[in-house]
């Protein structure tokens, strides 16, 4: 399928959602089961392209591995095969060869890695050598504001060491919710991080193998609130969701709340509803440092509704699978809404880049939206096929994180027809 028309019929949704399993979680998960000393079950593992990538490059012998666009799986690994004993080149998709890893590798290196750039500096592929881990280390440096991946990365693998590891964080710290479900995961296989300030304590201390039930993935979830939003009624059970998630990407909740969708928390995950009284944000403000991967489905959930907004700590999103701010500037002006940037003189005591949405997603013609090879520009903008028709280009780029997802639109009453590529290159 190179192209889907997504469209509905009545703007009223109603069903059931049985979600993946969090591939957040999954990796994390997948990663401690290879550092531990016995084998162990994994429940609800994660479908998606991401995690099945990290599976089988973990069970490789292969010289060569490709990461492909998991930039989950790149970091990881970088950090797993820096102290093993075979030389191993890991490369990815040009996509991936052209997001940062020079932090990870940086940090690293002062540990006794032996890492070398195979093509541009600070830049997969890289080719990992055995090396000397210097066995009197304690402590390290790293700079914390370009990716949690990097972080997690030196966490996971931080208990096998001679005497744990104590790292110290750099800079503005992004993603925090991400490091937070990383200690959390750690702490279910007996390992206790204690993080104060800017300084992250993880004991050296063998993992302890136990069988592990994957939650549902809140990241997925954001999409059905944004159709709840965006709906005329809607009646949704998202099964595997829990008031107590290791995920920050449960803020959604609270988030849906501004915009009239209201979640009920049930034992055998939520329900969404849709309430229109109690809609509380006609402008709408907030930080999305903590949570990246709701920006999309937030951004359009507000076009659609016709928000304005002032939106803050989008910064991580300019190197993940695409420039995520250039797309949605360029998808959603296609549809009369506006992402611009605000001049730094109107929020000089702010560092961070903010950016004013303004307009409401109206259909201007026939609409196409190109999706950059990335799953959540896919994702968040079929929702507004729940308005009017919308074309998506390259829908089978869902598969990194959600390979059902159009079933499951489906399943709601959604009509996709499948054609040639819309738009011609």
């Amino acid at each position: 399928m190179q192209s889907a028309l997504v469209t509905h019929p009545t703007g009223i949704i109603r069903g059931t959602i049985h979600l993946d399993g969090s591939k957040s979680i999954s990796n994390r998960v997948l990663m401690i089961r290879k550092l531990c000393s016995a084998s162990f079950p994994i429940h609800h593992l994660s479908k998606s392209d991401d995690s099945r990538i990290l599976q089988q490059l973990l069970e490789s012998d292969d010289a060569l591995l490709d990461a492909h666009h998991a930039g989950t799986t790149f970091r990881f690994l970088t950090a797993l095969l820096a102290f093993g004993k075979e030389e191993k080149i890991l490369t990815g998709s040009a996509r991936m060869q052209q997001r940062p890893i020079r932090s990870l590798v940086d940090a690293l290196r002062t540990m006794g890695a032996q890492i070398e750039y195979l093509d541009a500096e600070g830049f997969p592929p890289l080719r990992i050598s055995p090396s000397k881990q210097n066995k009197d280390l304690k402590f390290v440096h790293l700079e914390a504001g370009t990716s949690s991946q990097f972080i997690t990365a030196l966490m996971l693998i931080a208990p096998t060491l001679p005497h744990g590891l104590i790292i110290h964080l750099e800079g503005n710290v992004v993603s925090r919710p991400y490091i937070e479900m990383t200690m959390g995961v750690m702490s279910r296989f007996g390992v206790q991080c204690i993080w104060e300030n800017q300084t992250i304590t993880i004991p050296g201390h063998a993992y302890t193998p136990c069988e592990f039930d994957v939650e549902a993935d809140w990241s997925a979830a954001s999409y059905y609130y944004c159709l709840a939003a965006l709906s005329k009624e809607a009646e949704l059970l998202l099964t595997g969701l829990h008031a107590d998630s290791l995920q920050g990407d449960a803020a959604i909740t609270e988030i849906g709340r501004r915009f009239g969708v209201m979640t009920e928390f049930l034992q055998e995950g939520i329900l969404l509803t849709k309430d229109r009284q109690s809609i509380q944000a006609p402008f709408f403000e907030g930080d999305f440092l903590p949570t990246p991967d709701l920006a999309q489905s937030v951004c359009v959930m507000m076009s659609g509704l016709g928000c304005q907004g002032l939106l803050k700590g989008l910064q991580t999103l300019r190197v993940k699978e695409t420039d995520r701010i250039q797309a949605l500037q360029k998808e959603l002006a296609k549809v009369g809404v506006s992402l611009s940037k605000v001049p730094a003189r109107f929020h000089a005591k702010d560092q961070q880049e903010m950016f004013m949405q303004e307009g409401k997603a109206e259909l201007q013609g026939t609409v196409t939206f190109q999706t950059y090879d990335d799953h959540r520009m896919a994702m968040s903008l079929a929702c507004l096929g729940i308005l009017f028709p919308v074309g998506i280009e390259h829908p089978a780029v869902v598969s990194k994180s959600y390979p059902t997802f159009w079933d499951d639109l489906q399943s709601l009453g959604f009509e996709i027809l499948e054609t040639e590529s819309l738009v011609r290159d």
